[in-house]
C-alpha cells in the first residue's frame, strides 16, 4: 500500500497550516526510527532533497553507546556524516501526532552518494533487486506481538523496571470481553495506523497475560518493512499518550511466553503468486519448494537477523509456541517454517523463528536471500514433518545463543557472498558487542542465587 501523502498535497497542507512538522527518519541497526523533525516549510523548500546525520547512527548499541571495533564508523574515522535521502514515495501523515507527516530515508555515503551497504534499508533493497533480476516481486507480511502495561515508560524507568502490570489479568487469547479493557489503547492504534496509510487488518489478544497481536495486509517487501517499523513506533507512542507502555522485547519475563514476529513470504510475477501450482502437492510449485529449501539450508546462518540480542534466545523454549527446530510443516506451530494457505492462491511460507525485537529490513532481506539461493541452487526441502517437534531430537535446531548465531553468521560463505563481507562483518561486530556487554553485567538472577549462598 503506498503512503498516503504526495509532495504536492504536503505543500497544500503546509500552506493551509494543516501540517507544520515533517519527520525525516532512517532505520538504525536495532530497527528503531532515528532522524529529525523539520519545520514543514523548510522541508518542502530544501530538506526534501536530502539532510545529514552522524554516521554513528549505524554503529551504536541499544544504549546509543559509540561501540568500538566498527570499520565504517569510529573515533579514528572522526564519526563523519551520512546523507539521509528522503524516499518521497513513503511520505505519509502521522495522525496520532498533531500537524505531522513522516518520510523514510535511504542512507547514502556523504562523499559518493552511493547507498551505505550496511544500512538496513540498503540491505533489503539489494535483495529485492536480486529478486527482480530473476523476474520476481517479493511479497511479504509481518505479524507483531507485544505486551501492554498500565505503567508509563518514565514510571518504569525511574523504578528500575520492576515487574510491570499487564493491562489484562489473565490469558485473553482471542477473547472479546477480555480485550475490551485494552480497547482504549488498541482502538486508537488500529485507527491511527490505518489513517497513516498502513492497512491494518485486525488486532487480538495473544496467548499470554497482557499480550497483543496486530496484523497488517501483505505488500511488497520494502513497504512491509517500512510499515513494520512504523507500527512499532505507533504502538509505543500511542500507548505513551494513554499513560501506558508497550514492549516488543522477545522475552520480558522468564515465566511468560515471548513475543514473536512471524514473516509471511511469497514471490509474484505478472500479478500472480508463483508459489501456487494447483496441480502440485499441497499447491506448492517447484519454485516454492526451492525457496523454502533455501531457508532451511541456511537457517542457522541467518538466525542472527531473526534474533539479534541475548534476550532473543530466551524465547526459544519448549511449550510456549516459539519454535526450536529449523524444519517445515504444513500446519504445525512447533515448526520453524510453516506453510500457510495450503492448496490456495495464497499459499506462502511463514517463518516463525523471529522475535518481535528483530529489525524488519534485515530479517526480510536474510530470508529473501536464502530463498533466492534455494531457487538458484534448485534445493529440495524434503518431506514436511509433523507431531510435537519440541521432542524431535534429530531435527535441525535453532541456535541456542547469540554467540552461536553470531559465529554462524561470520562463517557463512553464503551471506558473505550475497550481503557482502562488509555487511556481515558489521553485524557480527554488533553480535559480539552484545555478548561482551552481557558477560560483564551482574544480573538479578545471579544476585538472588548467590548473594547469601555462594
Amino acid at each position: 500500500m503506498p503512503a498516503n501523502l504526495t509532495f504536492d498535497a504536503l505543500k497544500k497542507a503546509v500552506k493551509s497550516g494543516e501540517i507544520d512538522t515533517v519527520i525525516a527518519c532512517l532505520c538504525d541497526m536495532q530497527g528503531r526510527l532515528q532522524g529529525k523533525r523539520f519545520h514543514a516549510q523548510h522541508f518542502i523548500e530544501s530538506a526534501h532533497e536530502e539532510t545529514h546525520c552522524c554516521n554513528y547512527l549505524l554503529a551504536t548499541d541499544m544504549e546509543m553507546v559509540t561501540v568500538p571495533g566498527y570499520e565504517a564508523s569510529s573515533w579514528e574515522r572522526g564519526y563523519g556524516d551520512y546523507v539521509m535521502k528522503p524516499d518521497m514515495a513513503t511520505l505519509r501523515r502521522i495522525p496520532w501526532v498533531p500537524g505531522t507527516a513522516l518520510v523514510m530515508c535511504d542512507v547514502l555515503d556523504h562523499h559518493t552518494h552511493e547507498p551505505v551497504p550496511h544500512a538496513p534499508r540498503s540491505v533489503l533493497k539489494r535483495q529485492i533487486e536480486r529478486a527482480k533480476a530473476m523476474g520476481f516481486e517479493p511479497v511479504m507480511a509481518t505479524e507483531l506481538e507485544f505486551f501492554l502495561f498500565e505503567e508509563s515508560y518514565p514510571a518504569l524507568f525511574d523504578a528500575g523496571y520492576p515487574r510491570p502490570t499487564p493491562m489484562a489479568r489473565h490469558n485473553v487469547d482471542y477473547s472479546i470481553m477480555g480485550t475490551a479493557r485494552d480497547e482504549k489503547v488498541m482502538r486508537d492504534i488500529r485507527n491511527h495506523l490505518y489513517a497513516a496509510g498502513i492497512p491494518v487488518e485486525c488486532s487480538k489478544g495473544e496467548a499470554e497475560t497482557g499480550q497483543e497481536e496486530i496484523n497488517a495486509k501483505y505488500s511488497d517487501a520494502l513497504d512491509t518493512a517500512d510499515m513494520h517499523s512504523l507500527i512499532k513506533l505507533g504502538v509505543k507512542e500511542i500507548a505513551q499518550q494513554h499513560g501506558a507502555s508497550a514492549t516488543f522485547m522477545a522475552k520480558y519475563d522468564h515465566a511468560k511466553a515471548g513475543s514473536s514476529s512471524h514473516i509471511h513470504q511469497s514471490l509474484w510475477k505478472d500479478g500472480a503468486n508463483v508459489f501456487f501450482d494447483p496441480e502440485a502437492e499441497h499447491g506448492m510449485s517447484s519454485l516454492m519448494r526451492h525457496y523454502l529449501a533455501g531457508q532451511l539450508a541456511f537457517s542457522r546462518e541467518l538466525t542472527y537477523f531473526l534474533a539479534p540480542y541475548i534476550n532473543s534466545y530466551k524465547r526459544f523454549c519448549v511449550g510456549m509456541f516459539a519454535p526450536t527446530k529449523s524444519v517445515w510443516s504444513l500446519d504445525n506451530r512447533t515448526a520453524g517454517y510453516r506453510i500457510c494457505g495450503e492448496g490456495t492462491k495464497g499459499v506462502r511460507v511463514e517463518c516463525r523463528i523471529g522475535g518481535a525485537d528483530l529489525n524488519p529490513y534485515l530479517a526480510c532481506a536474510a530470508l529473501l536471500a536464502a530463498g533466492l539461493e534455494g531457487i538458484e541452487q534448485m534445493l529440495d526441502p524434503g518431506a514436511p514433518v509433523s507431531g510435537d517437534l519440541y521432542q524431535a531430537e534429530t531435527a535441525a535446531r535453532v541456535p541456542k545463543s547469540l554467540g552461536e548465531a553470531g559465529e554462524a553468521l561470520k562463517d557463512s560463505e553464503f551471506l558473505n557472498r550475497v550481503f557482502g563481507e562488509e555487511v556481515v562483518s558489521h553485524y557480527y561486530r554488533a553480535a559480539r558487542w552484545e555478548v561482551e556487554e552481557n558477560l560483564r553485567v551482574v544480573t538479578d538472577w545471579e544476585r538472588a542465587r548467590g548473594f547469601e549462598r555462594a
